[in-house]
This record gives structure tokens, C-alpha cells and sequence, in this order.
């Protein structure tokens, strides 16, 4: 596949996907970047905002099975990844698989279970395989997760753990719609009282595992050139020593950053890297994997503005 039709194959799964859900396109365009870089995404907003919807219906577009775990304080690991089970009539362990043994797995309300449950899904996301009593489980090549979490209530949540945000690949922050998308809302959804599936809307399936697969390739082919290396590297280190974050983001990071930033390429149908597809991912990507000093928080400082400070600071290549 070559990267113009990378950026067909985008073109086509964002239509699918505005026949169900007004706005959101920046979260889409997230999305559609993790899917071709084999990353993550954990979408933080306010009850309301389409994040389930676009998830099942972005699955729907990228041909992916869906699953849905909704957590709760009372959800524990095997009910994630499910469990061998005794068979009395045949004397037997059964293997009884979770909800965890799907494509793209929406994780939500993921901050409401307690971090024993979140743990079970680590593993997953970095290898894509599950352990159950010592035997290991692959799952799709293309295992997602799509994560989502209430930024509004404190009560009755587990925050994430440093280990397990730095599994996903961004953290997008899922805001109300503009005036406009909001009339076309209420236009096209107040309609209806009940609940409508992305088939009910008319998304149709734009891909397959075989189309998504020589997509990856064609992204995984796209080139980087050292100043574009020296130039993420010099970000990340970046992150290091300025004195408003406690702590920077790792080498991981600088690698998926790379890894993510030839994926925005492809969907923008360029065969090379340029230093604004950096830019345009770089909040995302290090947001959730920082931690500011407590003089900056007292400023009132947020990691968004000293990540852009840092891009300001560092000169990019031309």
C-alpha cells in the first residue's frame, strides 16, 4: 500500500465515522494515528461527549470487533481477562475468555476500578497477550484499547498509575462541541430517545485486518531522517531539565513519538516525517507522561503550556 492511499483509507473512516458522531474530529484523527502507530488512547472528558460512540463506531469503520468493559469498584482481573473454570460434569478445566479477547477493547470509566483490576490490563497493551494460570494467550495483532475517564468527580476514582499511562500512546482531552456542532446534535440526535448503534446510523465498514495491516506497513516505511531524530530527541531530553517538571518523559516516549509522528505522515499522504507532524502530536503524547514541580503548580502552570514552551525553545529543523 502506498501512503496516498493510507490517506484514502483515513479519508474514508472519518466519513463513515460523521455519520454518527458531530465533531470530535481532532479525538478521530488521534484515533486513526494509534491505530496505524499499535498504540493507545485514553480520552479524558465529561459524561456526554460522544467518547463511547466513537469508539464503537470507529471500530465499525476499521472493520475491528468491539468490546466494552464498563469498570466499577467491584470488577476484578478475571472478569477482564477471564479464567479457567471447573467443568463438574467432565472433571475439567475450562478456559472461559474475557471480554478482554476483542480488537478494539473501550475501557470505561477506566479510573473507577481499583489498581489490582487496572493492572490486568497492562500486560495487554504492551504485549498484546494475556496470562491465565501461567499460559499465555495472544490476542489480535491489532488489539486497542480506547480508555475514558471522567476529569469532573474525585469520589470513588483510582487515578492511573505512572506505568500504566505510559501504555498509551495519547492522552486527548474530549471538550464540549462548538455552538454549531452542538445544534447539529441536538438536530440530528434529539430526534430519538433511544439508543442507536453506529449501523443504525449507516456506518459501514471501510477496512479490514489485511487492509489495516498494509496500512501499518506502508507507515512503518515512511522515512525519518536524522535532523527529524535529532529533533524528537532533543524534545524528550528537553522535558529533563526544565525546572517546572519533577519528572520527563522517558526513551519509550521519544520512540513512540517517532513511531506516531510517521503515522500522521501517511495520513497526510507524505512519504517523510516533517517537523510539524512533532509539534502537532507532542502535547498529546507527553501530557499524561509528566509531572509538574510543585512551585509550577502553585503558579498555576499546566504541563500543556510547558511542553510548549519547551517546542518554542528548541529550533526545529527546516
Amino acid at each position: 500500500m502506498k501512503v496516498e492511499e493510507v490517506q484514502a483509507l483515513g479519508q474514508a473512516i472519518r466519513g463513515e465515522v460523521a455519520k454518527a458522531v458531530v465533531g470530535q474530529d481532532e479525538t478521530l484523527d488521534f484515533m486513526l494515528v494509534a491505530l496505524f502507530a499499535g498504540g493507545h488512547v485514553l480520552l479524558e472528558g465529561p459524561p456526554g461527549t460522544a467518547k463511547t460512540l466513537l469508539a464503537h463506531s470507529f471500530a465499525r469503520a476499521v472493520g475491528l470487533n468491539f468490546g466494552r468493559i464498563q469498570f466499577t469498584p467491584d470488577l476484578m482481573p478475571g472478569d477482564i481477562i477471564g479464567a479457567n473454570l471447573f467443568n463438574f460434569q467432565t472433571s475439567t478445566f475450562t478456559l472461559t475468555r474475557g471480554p478482554i479477547f476483542t480488537d478494539l477493547l473501550l475501557a470505561d470509566e477506566i479510573n473507577r476500578t481499583p489498581p489490582k483490576t487496572q493492572a490486568a490490563l497492562l500486560e495487554a497493551m504492551q504485549e498484546r497477550t494475556v496470562t491465565i494460570d501461567g499460559q499465555s494467550l495472544p490476542l489480535g495483532d491489532h488489539f486497542m484499547v480506547i480508555a475514558t475517564q471522567n476529569p469532573i468527580e474525585q469520589q470513588g476514582v483510582y487515578p492511573l498509575p505512572e506505568a500504566q499511562l505510559d501504555r498509551f500512546l495519547f492522552k486527548q482531552r474530549v471538550d464540549y462541541p462548538n455552538e454549531e456542532e452542538e445544534r447539529r446534535i441536538i438536530a440530528t440526535h434529539g430526534a430519538r430517545q433511544d439508543a442507536m448503534s453506529p449501523e443504525d446510523w449507516g456506518v459501514a465498514r471501510k477496512a479490514d485486518a489485511e487492509t489495516i495491516a498494509r496500512a501499518i506497513a506502508a507507515v512503518h516505511a515512511v522515512k525519518l531522517v536524522d535532523e527529524v531524530v535529532a529533533y524528537i530527541a532533543a524534545l524528550i531530553r528537553g522535558t529533563r531539565v526544565v525546572a517546572d517538571l519533577e519528572s520527563g518523559a522517558s526513551p519509550r516516549a521519544g520512540a513512540m513519538l517517532a513511531g506516531a509522528a510517521r503515522a500522521r505522515a501517511a495520513l497526510d499522504g507524505r512519504d517523510f516525517v516533517i517537523p510539524d507532524d512533532v509539534k502537532a502530536l507532542s502535547r498529546a503524547l507527553l501530557r499524561h507522561r509528566l509531572i509538574l514541580s510543585p512551585a509550577a503548580e502553585i503558579d498555576g502552570r499546566t504541563v500543556e503550556e510547558v511542553v510548549t514552551g519547551i517546542i518554542e525553545s528548541i529550533e526545529a529543523p527546516r
